[in-house]
């Protein structure tokens, strides 16, 4: 089976189970109940059906702590145009939307996040714009941009922070949720406040991540 062939929708609910984040337990995902499982399906699939590793199927440490921040300040999104960038599962661009932002934007270059984010838009009330590709380099006027765990791999967190610096500095306000990971900015961050975020033990180094929610430095 080839990869357009693969009904998306049908396999996320599949293989996850309509759970709640520890840090968000409002919010309602589509969510892998073993993760090492559907990891393992994942990479045996991968020549046969195209299906990359399911980073939309887990809710991660920094994108909860985006989230959890969001449903404690939603003045920061109330009316304004949000863009979540790398959404996943869309957990942070749901959240944004539930706090009362006036349009929410989700982006994802995997078509499985793109399938997941409609899923769990729908199942928790809002609706999200979804947007499919790379965007980064890119801006589209946005309010208000969040980004969750992007500073896993080198050339990706430094391309990713120069643009969202980038957006910064014309005046959108930047959000980045991460627990410190090995790219992660720090010179050009300052932490806002921090969470302990209950995680899954087999994806990362341990059950509670201590994850931060950064904004750039004079911001």
């Amino acid at each position: 089976m080839s990869a357009p062939a693969l009904d998306r929708r049908a396999f996320i609910l599949e293989n996850t189970r309509l759970l709640r984040p520890p840090l968000v337990p409002s919010l309602r995902l589509q969510l892998a109940d073993e993760a090492v499982d559907l990891w393992m399906k994942t990479e045996e699939q991968l020549s046969e059906i195209g299906l990359p590793p399911p980073f939309w199927a887990f809710a991660w440490a920094g994108g909860q702590a985006l989230a959890r921040y969001i449903e404690e300040r939603p003045e920061i999104v109330a009316g304004r145009r949000v863009l979540d960038f790398a959404s996943g599962s869309g957990l942070v661009g749901i959240a944004a939307a539930l706090a009362g932002a006036g349009a929410v934007e989700a982006c994802d270059i995997d078509g499985f996040a793109l399938a997941a984010i409609a899923l769990n838009a729908e199942t928790n009330g809002v609706a999200i714009r979804i947007v499919e590709g790379d965007i980064v380099g890119h801006d589209d006027g946005w309010d208000v941009v969040f980004a969750g765990d992007v500073s896993y791999e080198r050339g990706m967190a430094e391309a990713v922070t120069a643009w969202l610096e980038t957006l910064a500095r014309r005046g959108a306000q930047v959000w980045i949720g991460d627990p410190g990971r090995a790219y992660l900015a720090r010179d050009k961050l300052e932490c806002v406040t921090e969470y302990s975020v209950p995680v899954t033990r087999a994806l990362e180094d341990a059950e509670i991540k201590r994850s931060g929610v950064f904004r750039f430095r004079g911001r």
